[in-house]
């Protein structure tokens, strides 16, 4: 999993409420194991028509929304079921980082394990970031997680909390094998001593 530390870049709004795991990835592509080429796919029955075409009226069908890393969306995003494929069509897509008012659970915790900072705001902060994120690819935002700051493009900054631990398993681009490596000489030392001390198993 790649280190999230800080991004500057293109913030997409996205004001729908109630955006469901099944609106960000149809279960129709549900058939994969793999974490690679769901990008595509993201928000499929939004982005594009029954025959394929993307319908430009949809924000990151927009020019000055292709490269969006970050997602400014409205209240309970996520919600749903605990499809895991949701936040991996989110990464594959590009956005590291989701700003609402909140998240499903199992979604959120999700997120933090592919490497995308979900963060939760006030509702008056997170209208504020969707009106820029309107202005399109010139509004550019910064996403420090270090610091935990939000800059805006006017030079705005909004800070938000972020667990302790989730926050350093993403500084140091750690999801759940990564942390499992992190005790490899421990997990050996004691597999050693086991094996010395009850050989028959």
């Amino acid at each position: 999993m790649d280190k999230f530390q800080k991004i500057t870049g293109v913030a997409a709004p996205m004001p729908l409420v109630n955006i469901d795991t099944d609106m960000i990835i149809p279960k129709v592509f549900l058939k994969t194991i793999k974490r690679s080429g769901l990008g595509v796919n993201l928000f499929d029955e939004m982005r594009y028509d029954r025959q394929g075409n993307e319908l430009p009226d949809f924000v990151l069908n927009k020019p000055q929304y292709r490269g969006a890393e970050i997602l400014v969306a409205g209240d309970n995003f996520g919600c749903g079921s605990s499809r895991e494929h949701a936040p991996w069509a989110i990464a594959d897509f590009g956005i590291k980082c989701v700003i609402s008012t909140s998240f499903a659970d199992i979604f959120f915790n999700n997120c933090f394990k592919n490497g995308i900072l979900p963060v939760v705001l006030p509702q008056e902060q997170v209208d504020l970031l969707m009106k820029d994120a309107e202005k399109g690819e010139n509004a550019r935002v910064t996403i420090d997680l270090e610091a935990q700051e939000i800059t805006t493009s006017d030079g705005e900054v909004i800070t938000f909390d972020v667990d302790p631990f989730k926050k350093h398993c993403l500084l140091e681009g750690l999801d759940d094998i990564g942390l499992t490596m992190e005790k490899g000489a421990a997990i050996d030392a004691f597999e050693s001593n086991a094996s010395a001390e009850r050989p028959w198993v």
